[in-house]
This record gives structure tokens, C-alpha cells and sequence, in this order.
């Protein structure tokens, strides 16, 4: 698969659940593959990429369900952040958001 991702317009970095988290702002995805194409699981965003997944309560669960990768975009404005997440949500409808915006 590829080293980007584009959702609905936006272009995520792709990378291995392993690496090593900067402490940049933006939205995440966590996807896994299915039928050979992505598949978004969970759908956040964070002041600190390191800091929100160094204790993320949906990792695991991610994991269990087939998470492969984690899509990361920077966005520095919490403003933005919101309206791209509230976008993607709603667009992708991930199965482990608990709320559907």
C-alpha cells in the first residue's frame, strides 16, 4: 500500500502502529485493509500525536479489529481539526467511534 492516503480530499501520511509519534496536532485515522483498500476503524484527533497515543482507549480494540496502520495529517487549528474530523466522521462512518457526528 502506499505511503499516502487520501480521505475525502485530504492526503494522510501512512504509517506502521509502531513508529514514533511527534507531538504535532492532527486528525488520525486508524484503518486496517479490507477487499484491498482501506478501511477506517476509528477516526480522532489530537493536540500531540504522541501524548494521544501513548494511551489511546481505542488502540487495543483497534488492533483486535484489524487496525494495520495509522493515517496521520497535521492541522495546526483546533478549529479546522474540528470540522475535518466532524467530516470525516460523518462521510466514513467508523465502526469504533461511539459518536457519529
Amino acid at each position: 500500500m502506499s505511503q499516502t492516503a487520501i480521505w475525502s480530499g485530504h492526503q494522510f501520511g501512512v504509517y506502521p502502529p509502531n513508529s514514533s509519534w511527534s507531538s504535532a496536532s492532527g486528525i488520525y485515522i486508524f484503518a486496517g485493509v479490507e477487499n484491498q483498500r482501506w478501511r477506517p476503524l476509528y477516526i480522532g484527533q489530537a493536540s500531540s500525536f504522541q501524548q494521544r497515543f501513548s494511551n489511546h482507549e481505542k488502540w487495543n480494540t483497534a488492533l483486535k479489529n484489524g487496525m494495520t496502520h495509522v493515517h496521520a495529517l497535521g492541522v495546526g487549528k483546533q478549529s479546522d481539526r474540528d470540522a475535518i474530523e466532524k467530516q470525516l466522521i460523518s462521510i466514513h462512518q467508523p465502526p469504533l467511534n461511539d459518536k457519529l457526528k
